[in-house]
């Protein structure tokens, strides 16, 4: 297995090349304005870095949110893109999940949140195995009642709400790299390559508009 993975649902823009034991390289920039700018190249220096040619690519896996709609977006239409012109499947993998994987829990529950804006935040929940067993949904950290342990940045931009959350703040895709290995080897199926906005678009076809042409 070669998997190449990414993820732009969050500030953060990762990338990553798994090989089924390892990762063999990753690249991390946080800056969440220049998801599009960044991606490829970040792709391109992970698989220089592993010396991997992309045509030896047996898989792709891609974080499908929770996130907001311009940063996602550029992960999922490189994921398309790339899988198309590659021949290769495409895994999603919740991002949040990803983020869960990568937390130092101690066998304890805990929530992943991360910022939604809005005074909001993307959260779940998951057991001391990881598993998750509430979300992804979105919400006001006050309506929550989340796990003592939290991880993620939307975590740590409300304290009131999270008095225990610690790093990671954003995902790692080498970590979401390795948890779509574990979960293909164990015969799970992953996500399809589809965001997982859980909000309505802002823009919207007004109700009501009065047509300008003859009909």
């Amino acid at each position: 297995m070669l998997l190449l993975a990414f993820d732009t649902a969050t500030p953060a823009v990762t990338a990553a090349v798994h090989d089924g034991e390892r990762v063999l390289a990753e690249a991390h920039q946080v800056d969440a304005r220049r998801h599009g700018e960044l991606l490829l190249p970040s792709i391109d220096r992970v698989l220089r870095d592993a010396g991997v040619d992309k045509h030896a690519l047996t898989g792709i896996a891609v974080g499908v949110g929770p996130g907001p709609y311009t940063g996602l977006r550029v992960g999922l239409v490189t994921a398309a893109t790339l899988g198309h012109a590659l021949g290769l499947p495409i895994h999603g993998v919740c991002t949040l999940d990803a983020i869960a994987h990568q937390a130092e829990n101690d066998g304890a529950p805990f929530t992943v949140a991360t910022d939604a804006r809005r005074k909001e935040v993307y959260w779940a929940s998951y057991d001391g195995e990881k598993r998750r067993t509430e979300g992804p949904d979105v919400g006001r950290p006050a309506d929550l009642t989340p796990q003592k342990v939290a991880f993620g940045a939307g975590a740590l931009l409300y304290p009131e709400s999270f008095p225990e959350a610690v790093a990671p703040e954003h995902v790692s895709a080498g970590a979401l790299a390795d948890f779509a290995v574990k979960e293909l080897a164990a015969g799970r199926e992953l996500l399809p390559n589809v965001p997982l906005y859980l909000r309505r678009p802002d823009a919207q076809v007004p109700a009501g508009y009065k047509a300008v042409l003859p009909a």
